[in-house]
C-alpha cells in the first residue's frame, strides 16, 4: 500500500506538487521529490525559483500556493525534480518601507539561508559572471557519504594542541608539493607533518560559502586584485565553500570535506571550526541581496529605530542573534555541522555580539549562549567564545559560560607580548597566566579549561613579525595603512623588519623559543598559528584579510630554512604531551593535590612580585614528576638558585634558549644532567627548563 501523504494533490504546467513538512527548513529530499521550506514573516507571497545548473536563466518559476503556507513558512513538495542537476531561489514579495525594516524585492533571487550546498563560487579565484542574475546558487545533495565508524574524538580540551589554520594558506605555495593546493584534500596530504608536529587539533579559519570578490580592490604595491581572503563573511552558514574543495567545481566539496576530517580523525587529529554568526555578507544599507535581506530583513538583522543596521560586527550589519528565529537558525546549523560534519568544536567569530538583545545592549543571561551550552546534540562540542566585538564590549574573563564555554583569553596573549618585551613589573600577571589565569576565571568556579592561551592567531603579527616590527606594515592592503590594530605590543629586537645583523637576528630566535616555551609550560589550552613553528613573516602585515599571495600563504621551504624552530617547537609540545602535570583541568593549589605548584626568584622560593622584576621561576612536582623553569626576559644574565630535590634525583637540562641548536632542546629523556645541582645562570632574555628525575 502506497502513503497518501506521498501522493501529489496539485499541478503547476508540468510540475506536480503537494503541500510540504515545515520541518526542517531548507531543501530535503523526500520520496519522489523535494521538499521546500522557507520562513518569512512578512512575505506576501513566496516563489520557488529552479535553474538548470551554471544556465543564466531559470526554466521554471512555481508559485507557492495559499494552502502551502504554514503560518509564516511557506512550504511544498515539487515530484519527479532531477535534484542532482538543478539549482533553485527564492523570490519573495512583501512591504519595501526600510524605515521599518522592510526591503522586499520580488525583482531578486534569494539564497535559501538552510542551503548544504552552494554554488556560483565553484572554483577559487575564477572570476564570476557579473551579469547573472543569481549569483550564490543553492544546490541539493544527496547524502550518501560512509563515515565507516568515525564519530568526533572528545579530547579533553586541556590536552589538545590547538594548530589555527586557513585552509587555502596552508598549501597554496608551490613549496608545499601537494597534488591540489589550497584545498581540503590538501589538508589531508599533510596530515603526516601534523603528526609530526604533534598537533592534535586544527582549527579551521572559515570555511562556510563566501564570495571572495566581496569589495576587490587593487593593491597599490603590484596594481593585482585584493580578496576577502579569510573568508569571515558568510553567505551561507551551513554549505562549506566550494572554492576550498578539489572537487567544488564537480559540486564535491561536501564530501570531500568529510573525507579529510574522517582522515584527521583516524589520525587522532580533532577539527575545529570557526564560525561567524555575528554578520552577514549583505553588509549595509548599500549592500548587495543575497539572502535574509530579502527573505526578512527586520528579523535577521539588528536595526535601529530608524531601520538602519547596527554594525557591532565593524562589517555593515550584525546578525540578531537572540531573535528566536535567528537563535534556532544557529542552532540548527551547529547541530548540523556537528553530527553531518562529526565537527569537534566550535570557535565563534566576535562571540560577544551573540549575547547582545535585539536592540544592541549587553544581556546578563544570553539565551543563544545558554542554549548552545546546554544543548544534548552539542554537549559534546567544544564550544570557543572570542569574547570581545567591534562594538566595544570586551568580556575576557566575565563572557557567560554556565560552565561550558571556553575563550580567546587576549589577556594571556598581552600579558605574555609585554613580559617577552622586558617590561617590569609583570611578574604576578604571569603567574596568572601560567596558572590557566585563575584571576580571570576562578571566581566564576570555572578552571583552566576556560582559557585558550595564544601568542599570535591570524588577526594580527605572526610570531615572527611580533619580534621583527615595532609597527604594522599593512601598505599592500590599499587603507592607507589605517587597517589593523596598532595595539601589537610587538619588539622589533633593534632592528625594524628583515635584518642582515647577526646579533639581532640571534635575538629573534631566541624571542621566538621563549614564547612556544612559556605557551607550552602554561595551563589550559594552547593554540600556535599556522607557519609560526618554521618562522613565517607577512613582512610586518599584521591584517593580511585580502592578501591571496605570498604574504599569507606558508612557504614550506622555511623548513629548511628554520629547521631549528620546527624542531623547537616539535620537542616542546612532545614535553607538554608527556606530562600531564601540564595540562591540569584544576588548578594547581599548591601542596596537597596532585601536582605542587611553587614559586621561585633568583633566590630559591622567593619569587620577586616587585614593580621593577623582570624574572620568574617555578618548580611542578608530583608522582615523582619535577619540571622547573626559570624565565629572565632581563637584558643581563641572571644566577637562579635551584630547589633541592629528593635523594637520588638531580636536575637535567630539557631546554635552554640561550644555546644555539642544536643544543638548545634535548629529546624526551636525553636531558643532559647539570654539574652545579645549587644554581643555575639563565642568559638574558632567556627561558629553561629543567627535569628533575
Amino acid at each position: 500500500m502506497q502513503r497518501i501523504d506521498l501522493h501529489p494533490t496539485h499541478k503547476y504546467g508540468d510540475f506536480r506538487l503537494r503541500a510540504g513538512k515545515p520541518l526542517p527548513f531548507g531543501a530535503t529530499i523526500v520520496p519522489g521529490g523535494v521538499n521546500f521550506s522557507v520562513y518569512s514573516s512578512y512575505a506576501t507571497s513566496c516563489e520557488l525559483v529552479l535553474f538548470n545548473k551554471h544556465q543564466p536563466q531559470p526554466f521554471a518559476t512555481i508559485p507557492f500556493r495559499e494552502e502551502f503556507r504554514i503560518g509564516n513558512v511557506f512550504t511544498m513538495i515539487v515530484f519527479d525534480l532531477d535534484y542532482e542537476v538543478i539549482e533553485y531561489g527564492y523570490r519573495m514579495d512583501g512591504p519595501f518601507n526600510p524605515k521599518l525594516g522592510h526591503w522586499f524585492d520580488k525583482t531578486k533571487i534569494l539564497l535559501d539561508p538552510y542551503a548544504k550546498s552552494i554554488g556560483g563560487r565553484d572554483e577559487w579565484g575564477k572570476e564570476p559572471d557579473w551579469n547573472n542574475i543569481y549569483q550564490h546558487r543553492a544546490r541539493i545533495f544527496f547524502d550518501d557519504f560512509d563515515w565507516e565508524d568515525d564519530r568526533p574524538l572528545e579530547t579533553s580540551i586541556e590536552d589538545l594542541i590547538v594548530y589555527e589554520m586557513h585552509v587555502r594558506s596552508f598549501s597554496a605555495h608551490d613549496s608545499s608539493k601537494v597534488k591540489h593546493p589550497g584545498t581540503f584534500a590538501a589538508i589531508r596530504e599533510k596530515i603526516p607533518y601534523l603528526k609530526e608536529l604533534g598537533i592534535n587539533c586544527i582549527e579551521l579559519m572559515p570555511i562556510h560559502s563566501f564570495d571572495e570578490f566581496e569589495n576587490a580592490r587593487v593593491s597599490p604595491l603590484n596594481n593585482k586584485r585584493l580578496l576577502n581572503y579569510w573568508g569571515y563573511s558568510n553567505v551561507g552558514f551551513f554549505a562549506p565553500k566550494a572554492g576550498y574543495a578539489a572537487t567544488g567545481k564537480y559540486g564535491m566539496q561536501v564530501d570531500e570535506l568529510k573525507a579529510t576530517i574522517k582522515d584527521l580523525h583516524k589520525n587522532g587529529i580533532e577539527v575545529i571550526l570557526d564560525v561567524v554568526f555575528n554578520h552577514t555578507a549583505e553588509g549595509n544599507e548599500k549592500g548587495p541581496y543575497i539572502s535574509y535581506r530579502g527573505i526578512d530583513n527586520k528579523t535577521y538583522y539588528m536595526l535601529t529605530p530608524e531601520g538602519y543596521y547596527y554594525n557591532f560586527s565593524g562589517c555593515g550589519n550584525t546578525l540578531n542573534c537572540n531573535n528566536p528565529i535567528v537563535r534556532n537558525m544557529i542552532l540548527d546549523c551547529l547541530r548540523y555541522w556537528a553530527s553531518d560534519y562529526h565537527i569537534d568544536g566550535f570557535r565563534f567569530d566576535l562571540a560577544s555580539i551573540l549575547g547582545r538583545d535585539q536592540n544592541g545592549a549587553p544581556m546578563h543571561s544570553p539565551p543563544l549562549l545558554e542554549t548552545l551550552a546546554f544543548d544534548p546534540i552539542l554537549g559534546k562540542c567544544k564550544l570557543i567564545a572570542e569574547a570581545w566585538d567591534a562594538g566595544g564590549l570586551y568580556q575576557v574573563g566575565v563572557f557567560p559560560s554556565w560552565g561550558r564555554w571556553a575563550e580567546w583569553n587576549g589577556k594571556y596573549r598581552d600579558d605574555l607580548r609585554k613580559f617577552l618585551k622586558g617590561e617590569p613589573g609583570l611578574a604576578g600577571a604571569m603567574a596568572q597566566r601560567l596558572q590557566g589565569s585563575p584571576d580571570l576565571y576562578q571566581w566564576q568556579q570555572r578552571e583552566t579549561c576556560a582559557t585558550i592561551n595564544f601568542i599570535t592567531c591570524h588577526d594580527g603579527f605572526t610570531l615572527m613579525d611580533m619580534v621583527s616590527y615595532n609597527g604594522k606594515h599593512n601598505e599592500a592592503n590599499a587603507e592607507n595603512n589605517n587597517d589593523g590594530s596598532d595595539g601589537n605590543e610587538s619588539w622589533n629586537s633593534g632592528w625594524e623588519g628583515e635584518s642582515s645583523d647577526a646579533n639581532v637576528n640571534r635575538l629573534r630566535i631566541k624571542q621566538i623559543k621563549n614564547a612556544v616555551t612559556i605557551l607550552m609550560l602554561s595551563q589550559g589550552t594552547p593554540m600556535i598559528l599556522s607557519g609560526d613553528e618554521m618562522g613565517k613573516s607577512q613582512a610586518g602585515n599584521n591584517n593580511a584579510y585580502c592578501q591571496d599571495n605570498e604574504i599569507s600563504w606558508l612557504d614550506w621551504r622555511l623548513l629548511e630554512k628554520n629547521a631549528e624552530f620546527f624542531n623547537y617547537f616539535k620537542k616542546m609540545i612532545a614535553l607538554r604531551r608527556k606530562h600531564a602535570a601540564l595540562r591540569n583541568s584544576a588548578y594547581l593549589r599548591g601542596a596537597g593535590g596532585s601536582f605542587e605548584l611553587s614559586w621561585h626568584g633568583q633566590k630559591c622560593w622567593y619569587a620577586d612580585w616587585s614593580a621593577e622584576s623582570r624574572s620568574l621561576a617555578f618548580m611542578l612536582s608530583g608522582k615523582g614528576i619535577y619540571i622547573y623553569a626559570a624565565m629572565n626576559t632581563h637584558w643581563e644574565m641572571r644566577g637562579f638558585e635551584l630547589p633541592k630535590l629528593p635523594a637520588g634525583a638531580s636536575w637535567h637540562v630539557f631546554a635552554n634558549t640561550d644555546v644555539a641548536a642544536p643544543y638548545d632542546i634535548a629529546e624526551l629523556g636525553g636531558e643532559v644532567k647539570l654539574d652545579n645541582q645549587d644554581e643555575f645562570l639563565v642568559g638574558p632574555r632567556s627561558v629553561v627548563v629543567l627535569i628533575g628525575r
